[in-house]
């Protein structure tokens, strides 16, 4: 790292301290705790004193940028428990490189290839040497990866058009290091193959492919890509098509199977914003741009002014288009985290949310690897700050982030060149065009006076006038001027929705609106504010209501029909921000204390008890937990026996039961609380969101230490036991699994919780501490055994804990007792209809006959615990682990070509999900075909001789 300040070099200190630089820097704009400052130093081995080092580095780095600044007005500056560095992108290297990007791919989208291939040559000119060399910290690692793959990107497409411009003898010789140099980057070994053959030199273009074809046969055990194969295909052919200016095919879509297609729908009766449109229909579209509203301006018309735009270009995106509600100001809950946004962005772009990683930072990585070399349009809708939304930017062009917020996201503009759009409310003729085009021109033009009226009072708010709208249109022969004398009457008493300015007061609006109800549909207006959640489904709001569902679809049509709330999918109903904080300052006034408690009641018993009944359909081994009958009013929903239906629900109410579990707590359902977070946890755990478990089963422990139940609490204990392990912090797993159990060794009840030494016994395996695990499942055995009373509960019970000890007799070597046990467990999982565990059993007694040297009997065991799996929609991670044992039974018992067609079965579907498992089972592939080829060889040898 190097800095000037004008034409002169500024000294910036040792290697530490220019460490520290780098991880400012690369934060863009956001703060850095003091221990992430210390990981950059000194990697994970911090001295005590690093705190007071650090802040001399920091003294020196402000004395190095800015000597005469004080501290308060520096560059760097103290930010809550660390510090933050604020500099423009026109001050970066990087940001003028990532500048020079989108003058190339505005020139080449022109025709202008030639000033393309000149601006990417001074892109790349910037470079000089390895990013961020020297500074250690782990984090960096997959920036550092991310800056290099976009410096390979700039290469490959200037290399591209070079090859367009006929330049094929020069890009031979550059292409010819960097295939020496990124040995198994298909992109460079495709180009140089086309390069060689437009210089006539088909036979070299030809063994180019021969050698990555034994390269990536060596090095990873798979063939070529596609596209390479393609164009050998091609060049072998002496394909015409080649000689003239086609360049390599484009990328392959991010996604073989769905394109996801997320933007709303456009507003029919779209008008105004021509000056704003014509300003983004100018911008490339290929960097981020910030669309937000003045002030904190809401109902201004951000979202629709987005979606309009996004839906304009979205043809340029033809690898997706995704949108998020960011909730920044929702005023039901809190905004939504950069992780939960990053996971909910992977989860729809195919990526298997089991094999995430953990973090912001990972799954941001994760995220913008996924997105090099495509051209994804993210719609990010009502952003909090800009720290909210910097994870979730692209890091490479060719996509599009389109970013809606009541603040002006300035760190946006200031440090990531984001281009800001602020929107003002409409002008005067917009909005009278809006109300013609609601209303007809007839009857705007009937009662000018009142139209202006109208217009005056709404503020020209399009949300304001979109409702006044909504009410004129259901009463066709209701004059205009009564809405407009309404309006003026109620003026000194709508104040609410004050936003700094008076003419922004919008509550008169929404006040006449309400006011127009039928009292249910009034109450209901009300009762929604209680929702924690985003959305709300229409059997949830019945339970909240307390009403049938005929009733609450009668009353919801009539709140659509008024603009108060929406009907966002398909039996899923939410409201603007600012309705909602309107019905919640009704609910406060309107509604006593008892009816609040109970809507909230019957809200929470609605999610607790459809909850309960889903987990125990999705886990029938999983001992369920005692609720009180639900409220008087309340209507669960009913999967029928159908455990498909409760994984979908789960998937689509995740958040919304994390948020009742808040909200619960925060209003002292503690017996809510604590049940819901039991109820959720079996979800968050097939899905692997350890950081969400923690959190739902810290909750639930607070909720049990006020109610004093200690059952209660020796389930949340082993509830974060399962997420600690997870997260792989074993120790502590360990604690949390041992201080359940003595708890209610303590209380008595452990009779009643034999899966706790389960779980005792997993944790104790993640330690490798097989003695221990086996002690604990044979103590769950022995409690299941002692209170088996035949029915279904104890019959599941009794059955993991058998193949619990099954298992573990197997980890130990002690493969006949291990047989043993699973041959009593695996008849009892299928009697009780328990299909998950069966299939796991009968992946142990396939461990077993492995190690036993019985490979026909375990290849049977395999393949029947796959039937099992994909026939009732098994865990891939589960079939990915039953291939990989398959394929190594297959070879231990002489058959390679069976053990090949196993792993690389298996390899495809973790390649797919991105399992962890893929890359030993591709070593496995590597040394089979090593194995075969030196077989081929001494064959070949022995029949020469």
């Amino acid at each position: 790292m190097r800095a000037w300040r004008g034409s002169n070099e500024v000294e910036l200190g040792p290697p530490q301290q220019r460490a520290v630089l780098g991880a400012l820097l690369l934060a863009e704009g956001s703060q850095v705790s003091i221990g992430e400052l210390a990981d950059a130093v000194w990697g994970t081995s911090p001295p005590a004193s690093a705190p007071g080092i650090l802040r001399m580095y920091i003294h020196g780095l402000r004395k190095a940028l800015e000597p005469s600044s004080n501290a308060a007005s520096s560059v760097i500056r103290l930010a809550g428990g660390g510090y933050q560095l604020s500099t423009s992108r026109d001050n970066l290297d990087l940001g003028a490189f990532r500048a020079l990007l989108d003058q190339a791919g505005n020139a080449r989208r022109a025709g202008d290839v030639e000033n393309a291939v000149e601006y990417l040559r001074d892109a790349i000119g910037l470079w000089q040497g390895t990013p961020l060399a020297g500074v250690r910290v782990e984090s960096m690692q997959s920036q550092r990866q991310q800056l290099g793959e976009l410096r390979l990107f700039a290469e490959a497409t200037r290399l591209t058009l070079e090859l367009d411009l006929g330049a094929h003898e020069k890009a031979v010789a550059e292409l010819t290091g960097l295939v020496a140099e990124h040995p198994l980057d298909e992109r460079f070994r495709e180009l140089l193959m086309l390069a060689l053959y437009r210089s006539g030199r088909q036979a070299a273009a030809l063994e180019t492919y021969r050698e990555v074809q034994s390269l990536l046969a060596e090095e990873l055990g798979v063939d070529p890509g596609q596209a390479l194969q393609v164009m050998y295909q091609r060049i072998l052919r002496a394909d015409a098509g080649l000689v003239a200016s086609s360049t390599p095919a484009e990328p392959e879509r991010l996604l073989e199977v769905s394109i996801p297609t997320q933007l709303p729908a456009d507003l029919p009766v779209f008008v105004g914003r021509d000056a704003e449109l014509a300003e983004v229909a100018r911008l490339p579209l290929a960097g981020t741009v910030v669309v937000s509203a003045i002030a904190g301006m809401a109902g201004v018309g951000k979202t629709t002014f987005a979606v309009r735009w996004a839906r304009h270009v979205a043809d340029h995106f033809p690898d997706g288009q995704l949108y998020l509600n960011l909730r920044g100001f929702d005023p039901a809950g809190q905004p939504v985290s950069p992780e939960h946004a990053l996971r909910t962005i992977l989860d729809s772009l195919g990526v298997d949310a089991s094999t995430v990683p953990q973090g912001t930072d990972a799954l941001a990585a994760r995220y913008r690897t996924l997105l090099t070399g495509k051209r994804v349009l993210l719609l990010l809708d009502n952003a909090r700050d800009a720290a909210q939304v910097r994870p979730l930017l692209p890091g490479a062009p060719g996509s599009l982030a389109i970013v809606t917020s009541r603040n002006r996201l300035s760190g946006l503009v200031a440090t990531d060149g984001a281009h800001p759009v602020y929107l003002d409310v409409l002008s005067t003729p917009e909005a009278r065009a809006l109300l013609i085009c609601r209303l007809g021109q007839q009857r705007v033009e009937a009662e000018p006076a009142a139209v202006e009226e109208i217009i005056t009072r709404c503020a020209r708010l399009p949300l304001a006038l979109a409702v006044i709208a909504a009410r004129a249109m259901g009463r066709p022969a209701f004059p205009l001027a009564a809405i407009a004398a309404e309006l003026h009457h109620n003026a000194d008493r709508l104040d609410a929705f004050h936003d700094g300015d008076d003419a922004a007061n919008v509550r008169a609006v929404f006040s006449w609106s309400y006011h127009a109800l039928t009292p249910d549909a009034a109450r209901l207006f009300r009762l929604l504010a209680l929702h924690p959640g985003p959305d709300i489904t229409q059997p949830a709001i019945s339970s909240l209501a307390g009403h049938s569902a005929s009733h609450t679809r009668k009353l919801l049509s009539e709140l659509t029909q008024a603009h108060l709330i929406d009907e966002v999918t398909p039996g899923r109903f939410a409201s603007h921000d600012l309705l909602r904080a309107y019905a919640t300052e009704l609910a406060e006034t309107a509604e006593s204390s008892q009816q609040t408690q109970a809507a909230r009641n019957r809200m929470l018993d609605h999610y607790l008890h459809t909850a309960h009944q889903a987990s125990t359909l999705i886990n029938l081994a999983r001992a369920p937990i005692t609720l009180m009958p639900a409220a008087e009013g309340v209507r669960p929903e009913d999967f029928a026996g159908n455990a498909a239906d409760a994984v979908a629900w789960f998937a689509a109410e995740q958040a919304i039961l994390i948020a009742a579990i808040d909200d619960a707590a925060k209003h002292r359902f503690d017996v809510h609380a604590w049940q819901l977070a039991w109820a959720i946890a079996n979800h968050l755990y097939q899905r692997g969101l350890w950081d969400d478990l923690e959190a739902v089963r810290l909750a639930g422990m607070d909720a049990a230490r006020r109610l004093g139940d200690h059952e209660a609490q020796a389930d949340a204990h082993q509830g974060l036991a399962v997420a600690a392990s997870g997260q792989g912090r074993y120790d502590v797993a360990r604690t949390h699994a041992e201080r359940a159990i003595a708890m209610l060794t303590e209380s008595g009840e452990i009779s009643t919780r034999p899966g706790f030494y389960i779980t005792l016994a997993w944790v104790a395996e993640q330690q490798d501490d097989l003695d221990a695990a086996l002690n604990a499942a044979q103590r769950s055995l022995e409690i299941s055994q002692a209170h088996d009373i035949g029915n279904n509960n104890s019959r599941r019970t009794l059955a993991a804990a058998l193949g619990s000890v099954g298992w573990y007799h197997s980890r130990l070597g002690q493969n006949q007792q291990a047989l043993d046990f699973c041959r009593q467990a695996l008849p009892l999982h299928l009697e009780v209809g328990d299909v998950t565990n069966a299939a796991g059993t009968w992946d142990s007694i396939g461990h077993a006959h492995h190690h036993l040297g019985e490979f026909d009997e375990a290849v049977v065991s395999f393949r029947n615990s796959l039937s099992l799996h994909r026939k009732h929609g098994g865990t891939t991670w589960f079939i990915v682990d039953t291939l990989e044992s398959l394929g190594d039974t297959y070879l231990c018992a002489g058959h390679p070509d069976e053990a090949r067609a196993a792993w690389t079965e298996g390899m495809g579907i973790a390649e797919h999900h991105g399992h962890s498992g893929a890359e030993s089972i591709r070593k496995k592939l590597h040394q089979l075909n090593n194995a075969r080829q030196l077989f081929d060889a001494e064959a070949r040898i022995a029949k020469s001789d």
